[in-house]
């Protein structure tokens, strides 16, 4: 079957090992179900495979690729949720010490096919595109639990999304406006600051800059180029919810004396639920809330998809489609 995948890792040229071309069949195991694929979305994870992070060198060669939505072995249309957990694990998977993500140990979802855990599969409403749920099971996801499970967040609450423009922070903005929050966002470049407008922030600024107010709650996806200015936009008794540091993890200064003077709450959030998937794929359908795609690539140019979100060059998701 047609598959992209990492051949080899490198930290300063990840693409160098990405492949596209021929990989065996999958064979689903009992309790495991094939997914024909129809549309996949790109992750900042697919990036950090290639450099070695996550995936080791015995898994290789290794299909990439954590997102899907397609077709199950009965025709029904289905999203994939990407969280690999023990089989006998009861609860959240999210906190299985033994979980994984798709192209971790199991081949991923950039693939003609990818198996799955039955468990894994949840109904794709008719209303949303293959290439729109594709986009949900990680970025989107990721984004639905920082604000409403691990933020508890509510109508009227205020938030700050920090560096809008990538997936997560697209999606962000997009749940926390439909979901009734006074929402401002950040971003050093001005055509991504007027994208988030659209989308439904009711201010924009620019990294760094001094808010309005005080929020209840700020979603932290940056890191150390945001991280200072994430708790200083705090009032006492806020939250910064954390789910990544893609500017760095090696914080200048972590504010402790601010966060235990305020009592501010410094949460992690990874991904999301089966559960929590289902619940914001029945969102979707019913508000009318949208992914935001930045490009469309057939899988056999998947290679200008990476190069793009390598560059920062996105706004919104990359989908691949078949």
């Amino acid at each position: 079957m047609f598959a992209v995948y990492a051949e080899s890792f490198s930290t300063d040229d990840p693409l160098s090992g990405l492949t596209v071309g021929e990989r065996p069949d999958p064979a689903a195991q009992d309790g495991w179900t094939t997914v024909e694929v129809k549309a996949a979305s790109l992750n900042h994870h697919d990036l950090w495979s290639l450099r070695g992070v996550g995936l080791k060198e015995e898994a290789l060669p290794m299909i990439l690729g954590c997102d899907a939505a397609g077709l199950d072995e009965d025709g029904n249309e289905v999203v994939v949720h990407a969280v690999v957990s023990d089989p006998h694990w009861m609860g959240d998977e999210t906190l299985d010490p033994k979980r994984s993500l798709l192209s971790e140990r199991h081949q991923g979802t950039f693939a003609d096919k990818v198996v799955v855990p039955r468990r894994n599969v949840v109904p794709k409403p008719a209303s949303l595109s293959f290439e729109e749920a594709a986009c949900l099971p990680t970025a989107w996801l990721t984004a639905y639990r920082m604000l409403y499970v691990q933020g508890g967040l509510k109508p009227g609450d205020s938030v700050l999304v920090q560096g809008a423009g990538g997936g997560v922070a697209t999606a962000l903005v997009a749940l926390a406006r439909a979901g009734g929050l006074r929402v401002f966002a950040t971003s050093r470049d001005e055509q991504k600051r007027n994208r988030a407008l659209e989308l439904g922030a009711h201010e924009v600024f620019e990294s760094g800059a001094r808010l309005p107010q005080r929020v209840d709650a700020v979603m932290e996806t940056v890191g150390k180029a945001t991280w200072s200015h994430s708790v200083k936009s705090l009032r006492p008794g806020g939250a910064v919810v954390v789910s990544g540091t893609t500017s760095g993890a090696d914080l200048d200064n972590a504010e402790l004396t601010r966060v235990f003077f305020l009592q501010l709450r410094v949460i992690g959030s990874t991904m999301g639920t089966r559960s929590e998937l289902a619940s914001l794929a029945e969102l979707l359908d019913v508000s009318g809330v949208r992914p935001v795609v930045d490009r469309v690539l057939p899988m056999e140019q998947a290679r200008d998809g990476f190069a793009a979100m390598a560059e920062g060059d996105l706004f919104g998701k990359v989908v691949f489609t078949r």
